[in-house]
C-alpha cells in the first residue's frame, strides 16, 4: 500500500489549503469523504483501521481502500498541475510557441510565425532549454527559404553549437548516473572500489569540462560529482574552491530564481563542505542563503529540504559551542515521519552524539533504543558508514553507562561483521581505535599512564588536525578525554579549535 502519510507530509501549509480547495471544487457530492481522509492523514495520529472506523462507523476495508486510491489519484493530478503552473510553465510556453509557429508556417503566415519563434528562442536560451532550442532552430532552418532576413549559414552554426550543448548535457547526465551508481555500490552494498580512479576515467571517457554554456542542472550535477568524490575520500578541502566558484558563476544567470531546486542543492553542498572543513560561520552563511531559496515559490521545496537544512544547522551549532540550541533544534524532528528516511536517521544519530558529548547518557540511550531494526536494514536505508558509526557510538555509550556485558558482545559482533570490510577499504585505524577502547575499558586505571599515551601515539598514522574528518575527531576526542581526565565535549571543541588555527593562512 502506498504510504499517503509520507506523501501528504511533503505538502506546505499553503499546498494543503490549495489541495483541500481543489477537492472541494472537484467533489460533486456532499458525502464524499476524501477531505476527511486527507485531514486524518495530515494529523498522522491514527492507524488505517482507526481512520476507517472514523469514516464509516464500521470496518469497510473495500470502501476505505477505494477512497485512498481516489485520494492518491487526486494528489497526483494536483501535484502535476501545480508543477505545470510553476517552473515547467516556461517549457510549456515555448512548446506552445513552437506548435503555433508551425501552424502559421504551414498556412504561409511566415512573418507571424518567425516572430513567435524568436520569442521562443529568447526564452529557451535564457533558461538553457537546449532540446527546445534545437526544435526552434530545426523549424527555422526548414523554412529558411521563406524568410530573407534569416541567414541560413548562421542558423546552421547556431544549431551545431546548440547540439554540442545537448551532447554535453547528455554526457554529464550519463556520468552523473554512473558516479551515483558507484557511490551506491560503495555506500549501501559495501563493495570495495577504487572510486577516484573510476571518477577520473569516467570524466575523461565522456570529455567533461566546465563550460559557461552549461545548464543550471548540469552545474548542479558537476557539484554533486565533486561532493561524492569528497564524501568517499573525506577530503572536502579539495572541492571547496570549486564549489564556491561554481556558485559564483550561477549568480550570473538571469534565470537563477527559476531554478530553485538546483539552487538549493548547490547551496547545501557548499554549506556541507564548509562544515566538514570546520568553517562553521561560513557554512551557516550558505545555509541562510539556502533557507531564502527554500521559502520561495510559496515554500514549494521547503518540506523536501527542511530536514537536511536543520540537521546541518544543528551540527554547525554543536561544534561551535552551541550545544543546547543544537539539541533543541533536532528534538523537534525526532518524532515526525518524513520520506527522507536517511536524513531522519542522521538526525537520530546526531542527537545521540550531542547528548553523549553533553554527558546526558540516559537521554542518548533512550534515543538509541529506538534503533530496533537489523544492521542490514540500516545499511539499505543509510549506508554502511552510518551503521559503523552507530555501532561505535553504542560501544562507547555502554562503556560510559557501565554495561560491561553488553560491551563485550558488541565488540565481538563489530569485529565479526566489519573487520574484513574495514581492512579492505584501508580503514584499519577504526579497528586500532577499537583495540585501544577495549584496553581502556578493561583497565581504566592505565588511561593516564605514559605507556598508554605512547601506545596511542604509535598506533595511528596521524595527519594534520585540519585535514582530519570532523566525525573521526569526535570519536578520538572520547579517548583523549579519558587520557586527560577532561570533559569530552570540551576536548572535542579544543581539537576543532586547533584544526581551525591550522587552517588559517
Amino acid at each position: 500500500m502506498i504510504d499517503l502519510n509520507i506523501i501528504v507530509s511533503t505538502f506546505s501549509n499553503e499546498d494543503r489549503q490549495r489541495f483541500i480547495a481543489h477537492l472541494e471544487k472537484k467533489n460533486k457530492r456532499n458525502d464524499t469523504k476524501n477531505i476527511q481522509l486527507f485531514n486524518y492523514l495530515l494529523n498522522n495520529e491514527l492507524s488505517s483501521q482507526d481512520i476507517c472506523f472514523k469514516l464509516y462507523g464500521i470496518l469497510k476495508k473495500d470502501a476505505y481502500h477505494a477512497l485512498r486510491k481516489r485520494l492518491y489519484q487526486s494528489i497526483i493530478d494536483f501535484v502535476a498541475n501545480s508543477s505545470l503552473q510553476g517552473e515547467s510553465s516556461t517549457e510549456m510556453q515555448i512548446i506552445k510557441f513552437i506548435l503555433a509557429s508551425r501552424v502559421f508556417l504551414q498556412n504561409k503566415q511566415y512573418k507571424i510565425a518567425y516572430k513567435i519563434l524568436n520569442k521562443g528562442k529568447i526564452l529557451a536560451k535564457e533558461y538553457f532549454l537546449f532540446s527546445l532550442l534545437n526544435e526552434i532552430y530545426h523549424t527555422k532552418i526548414q523554412y529558411a527559404h521563406t524568410n530573407d532576413n534569416e541567414n541560413l549559414d548562421f542558423l546552421i552554426s547556431d544549431l551545431i553549437r546548440n547540439q554540442k550543448n545537448i551532447h554535453l548535457e547528455n554526457e554529464l547526465n550519463i556520468v552523473y548516473a554512473k558516479i551515483r551508481q558507484t557511490l551506491n555500490r560503495i555506500t549501501y552494498k559495501g563493495e570495495v572500489l577504487d572510486f577516484q580512479t573510476i571518477l577520473n576515467n569516467t570524466l575523461k571517457e565522456h570529455g567533461i569540462k566546465t563550460r559557461d554554456s552549461m545548464s543550471f542542472k548540469s552545474l548542479y550535477q558537476l557539484v554533486s560529482i565533486a561532493s561524492i568524490s569528497a564524501f568517499v575520500s573525506k577530503d572536502y578541502l579539495k572541492i571547496e574552491p570549486f564549489l564556491i566558484d561554481t556558485y559564483k558563476s550561477i549568480l550570473k544567470y538571469k534565470n537563477k530564481e527559476k531554478q530553485v531546486y538546483y539552487h538549493i542543492q548547490i547551496l547545501y553542498a557548499i554549506a556541507n563542505a564548509l562544515f566538514r572543513n570546520k568553517k562553521f560561520n561560513e557554512s551557516i552563511y550558505y545555509l541562510e542563503l539556502m533557507y531564502e531559496q527554500m521559502i520561495l515559490n510559496r515554500k514549494k521545496y521547503f518540506n523536501a529540504f527542511k530536514l537536511k537544512y536543520n540537521l546541518l544547522l544543528a551540527l554547525n551549532y554543536n561544534f561551535s559551542n552551541k550545544q543546547l540550541p543544537a539539541i533543541k533544534l533536532l528534538e523537534q524532528f525526532s518524532k515526525i515521519k518524513h520520506e527522507d528516511i536517511e536524513t531522519l536517521l542522521d538526525i537520530y544519530l546526531s542527537l545521540i552524539m550531542f547528548n553523549f558529548q553533553k554527558n546526558n547518557l540516559k537521554d542518548a540511550h533512550t534515543i538509541f533504543s529506538k534503533f530496533y531494526h537489523t544492521d542490514n536494514w540500516y545499511i539499505e536505508k543509510a549506508g554502511k558508514e552510518w551503521v559503523i558509526k552507530k555501532n561505535l557510538i553504542e560501544i562507547l555509550l555502554h562503556i560510559d553507562l557501565g554495561n560491561v556485558n553488553l560491551v563485550e558482545s558488541r565488540l565481538l559482533s563489530f569485529r565479526r561483521n566489519y573487520s574484513n570490510y574495514l581492512k579492505s577499504i584501508n580503514q584499519q585505524r577504526v579497528l586500532t581505535f577499537l583495540n585501544l577502547v577495549e584496553i581502556f575499558y578493561k583497565k581504566p586505571e592505565i588511561a593516564k599512564s605514559k605507556a598508554f599515551k605512547d601506545t596511542i601515539e604509535s598506533s595511528f598514522n596521524w595527519i594534520e588536525t585540519y585535514r582530519e574528518d570532523i566525525f573521526v575527531l569526535s570519536f578520538y576526542s572520547w579517548l583523549k578525554s579519558k587520557i586527560e581526565d577532561k570533559d569530552i565535549y570540551q576536548t572535542t571543541l579544543h581539537l576543532i579549535k586547533q584544526a581551525q588555527q591550522e587552517l588559517k593562512p
